[in-house]
């Protein structure tokens, strides 16, 4: 883990990202509401399926209850336009392409794959309140069971 790494009770790290859907998403501009940044490595690959549709169906109740929904991967924009329509994703999804969001959440990491060893984005996310301040993380989600988990959390911010 690098030295950035995030801790409950903390102020979220700045950010500011181009968005699908020719949206920015930014610190800033969610100032005063809750979000939820959740990190995964690649678009359109099977668990970054798994957790994008699990968060798109609980959309309507995470939206009822105040939460905005940003999800931030490496990829250039034009995989993730592709993905958000494949997979009918509303919320947007950012492009950290340089990676300094993630080195900012201390989610960009040393990753093993066959013995070889590379950088990669931690599936990981930040539940942050309406102050700015993080709520609860959750580092190397289980896509599957990631929107319960959220949709729990949230009820917890009220």
């Amino acid at each position: 883990m690098s030295g950035t790494d995030v801790a409950e009770g903390a102020a979220a790290p700045d950010f500011s990202m181009p968005a699908s859907g020719g949206r920015t998403v930014s610190l800033e501009g969610l100032k005063g509401r809750p979000f939820l940044l959740y990190f995964y490595p690649k678009a359109d690959t099977p668990g970054c399926t798994k957790q994008a549709c699990g968060i798109q169906e609980a959309l309507p109740q995470l939206g009822y209850l105040g939460l905005t929904v940003i999800g931030v991967s490496p990829d250039k924009l034009p995989p993730i336009e592709k993905f958000a329509k494949k997979y009918g994703l509303e919320f947007p999804l950012a492009s950290d392409e340089d990676h300094k969001v993630a080195e900012a959440y201390g989610t960009w990491v040393e990753k093993s794959m066959y013995g070889r060893k590379y950088m990669g984005m931690e599936r990981s996310s930040f539940l942050v309140d309406a102050g700015g301040k993080v709520a609860k993380i959750w580092r190397k989600v289980k896509p599957e069971a990631h929107a319960a988990a959220v949709l729990e959390a949230v009820q917890d911010l009220k």
